[in-house]
Protein backbone atom coordinates (compact mmCIF):
# COMPACT_ATOMS: atom_id res chain seq x y z
CA UNK A 1 0.00 0.00 0.00
CA UNK A 2 2.87 2.38 0.79
CA UNK A 3 4.21 2.12 -2.75
CA UNK A 4 0.86 3.24 -4.20
CA UNK A 5 0.56 6.16 -1.81
CA UNK A 6 4.06 7.27 -2.79
CA UNK A 7 3.40 6.63 -6.48
CA UNK A 8 0.17 8.65 -6.42
CA UNK A 9 1.67 11.46 -4.33
CA UNK A 10 4.84 11.83 -6.39
CA UNK A 11 2.91 11.61 -9.66
CA UNK A 12 0.46 14.24 -8.41
CA UNK A 13 3.11 16.67 -7.22
CA UNK A 14 5.24 16.33 -10.35
CA UNK A 15 2.26 16.51 -12.73
CA UNK A 16 0.71 19.49 -10.94
CA UNK A 17 3.99 21.39 -10.75
CA UNK A 18 4.74 20.91 -14.45
CA UNK A 19 1.13 21.54 -15.50
CA UNK A 20 0.99 24.77 -13.49
CA UNK A 21 4.00 26.11 -15.40
CA UNK A 22 2.47 25.04 -18.72
CA UNK A 23 -0.98 26.45 -17.97
CA UNK A 24 0.45 29.76 -16.80
CA UNK A 25 2.26 30.13 -20.14
CA UNK A 26 -0.27 28.45 -22.45
CA UNK A 27 -3.37 30.20 -21.15
CA UNK A 28 -1.98 33.58 -22.23
CA UNK A 29 0.12 32.60 -25.24
CA UNK A 30 -1.70 29.63 -26.77
CA UNK A 31 -5.29 29.24 -25.62
CA UNK A 32 -6.56 32.80 -25.10
CA UNK A 33 -5.51 34.11 -28.57
CA UNK A 34 -7.30 31.24 -30.35
CA UNK A 35 -10.13 30.04 -28.12
CA UNK A 36 -10.49 33.03 -25.82
CA UNK A 37 -14.12 33.62 -26.68
CA UNK A 38 -15.12 30.22 -25.27
CA UNK A 39 -12.83 30.30 -22.22
CA UNK A 40 -14.30 30.97 -18.81
CA UNK A 41 -12.96 33.95 -16.89
CA UNK A 42 -12.07 31.70 -13.94
CA UNK A 43 -11.52 27.96 -13.89
CA UNK A 44 -14.00 25.60 -12.26
CA UNK A 45 -12.15 24.34 -9.18
CA UNK A 46 -14.32 21.25 -8.49
CA UNK A 47 -13.97 20.13 -12.11
CA UNK A 48 -10.21 20.74 -12.04
CA UNK A 49 -9.80 18.79 -8.78
CA UNK A 50 -11.90 15.91 -10.18
CA UNK A 51 -9.78 15.83 -13.35
CA UNK A 52 -6.48 15.72 -11.48
CA UNK A 53 -7.63 13.07 -8.99
CA UNK A 54 -8.95 10.81 -11.76
CA UNK A 55 -6.08 11.42 -14.18
CA UNK A 56 -3.38 10.74 -11.58
CA UNK A 57 -5.16 7.46 -10.73
CA UNK A 58 -5.05 6.62 -14.44
CA UNK A 59 -1.34 7.39 -14.55
CA UNK A 60 -0.79 5.04 -11.62
CA UNK A 61 -2.75 2.21 -13.21
CA UNK A 62 -1.76 2.50 -16.87
CA UNK A 63 1.83 3.77 -16.62
CA UNK A 64 3.38 3.40 -13.18
CA UNK A 65 1.97 -0.08 -12.46
CA UNK A 66 3.66 -1.66 -15.53
CA UNK A 67 6.89 0.08 -14.58
CA UNK A 68 6.78 -1.31 -11.06
CA UNK A 69 5.79 -4.76 -12.31
CA UNK A 70 9.22 -5.15 -13.87
CA UNK A 71 9.39 -2.80 -16.79
CA UNK A 72 11.20 -0.10 -14.85
CA UNK A 73 11.26 3.65 -15.29
CA UNK A 74 11.48 3.46 -19.09
CA UNK A 75 8.31 1.36 -19.33
CA UNK A 76 6.50 3.75 -17.00
CA UNK A 77 7.63 6.71 -19.09
CA UNK A 78 6.66 5.11 -22.42
CA UNK A 79 3.25 4.09 -21.09
CA UNK A 80 2.82 7.58 -19.66
CA UNK A 81 3.71 9.17 -23.01
CA UNK A 82 1.18 6.97 -24.80
CA UNK A 83 -1.51 7.57 -22.17
CA UNK A 84 -0.94 11.32 -22.22
CA UNK A 85 -1.03 11.54 -26.01
CA UNK A 86 -4.19 9.43 -26.15
CA UNK A 87 -6.05 11.34 -23.44
CA UNK A 88 -5.07 14.80 -24.63
CA UNK A 89 -5.80 13.83 -28.26
CA UNK A 90 -9.28 12.71 -27.21
CA UNK A 91 -10.02 16.14 -25.77
CA UNK A 92 -8.23 18.25 -28.37
CA UNK A 93 -9.37 16.46 -31.50
CA UNK A 94 -12.96 16.24 -30.27
CA UNK A 95 -12.83 19.96 -29.50
CA UNK A 96 -11.36 20.67 -32.91
CA UNK A 97 -14.08 18.58 -34.55
CA UNK A 98 -17.02 20.34 -32.90
CA UNK A 99 -15.90 23.87 -32.04
CA UNK A 100 -15.67 26.64 -34.57
CA UNK A 101 -12.77 28.42 -32.86
CA UNK A 102 -10.37 25.51 -32.30
CA UNK A 103 -7.06 25.51 -34.21
CA UNK A 104 -4.85 22.65 -35.31
CA UNK A 105 -1.74 24.13 -33.71
CA UNK A 106 -3.53 24.23 -30.35
CA UNK A 107 -4.33 20.53 -30.68
CA UNK A 108 -0.80 19.58 -31.74
CA UNK A 109 0.92 21.52 -28.95
CA UNK A 110 -1.55 20.37 -26.31
CA UNK A 111 -1.21 16.70 -27.33
CA UNK A 112 2.57 17.00 -27.24
CA UNK A 113 2.29 18.60 -23.80
CA UNK A 114 0.01 15.83 -22.54
CA UNK A 115 2.44 13.18 -23.75
CA UNK A 116 5.42 14.93 -22.15
CA UNK A 117 3.87 15.78 -18.78
CA UNK A 118 2.25 12.37 -18.33
CA UNK A 119 5.45 10.57 -19.33
CA UNK A 120 7.54 12.72 -17.01
CA UNK A 121 5.20 12.31 -14.03
CA UNK A 122 5.04 8.55 -14.63
CA UNK A 123 8.82 8.20 -14.82
CA UNK A 124 9.45 10.37 -11.76
CA UNK A 125 6.89 8.49 -9.66
CA UNK A 126 8.13 5.06 -10.76
CA UNK A 127 11.72 6.08 -10.02
CA UNK A 128 10.73 7.36 -6.56
CA UNK A 129 8.95 4.14 -5.64
CA UNK A 130 11.78 1.95 -6.93
CA UNK A 131 14.33 4.10 -5.11
CA UNK A 132 12.61 4.68 -1.77
CA UNK A 133 10.20 1.80 -1.10
CA UNK A 134 11.95 -1.33 0.13
CA UNK A 135 11.00 -4.52 -1.66
CA UNK A 136 10.17 -7.69 0.16
CA UNK A 137 12.97 -10.28 0.16
CA UNK A 138 12.59 -13.20 -2.26
CA UNK A 139 11.20 -16.34 -0.64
Amino acid sequence: MLKWIIAYGVAAVSFLALDAVWLRWASVNLYRPVIGEIMAKDFNLPAAVAFYLIYIAGICWFAIKPGLAGGGVQAAMLNGILLGALCYATFDLTSQAVMKVWATHVSVLDILWGAFVTGAASAIACWAVLRFVPTAPAA
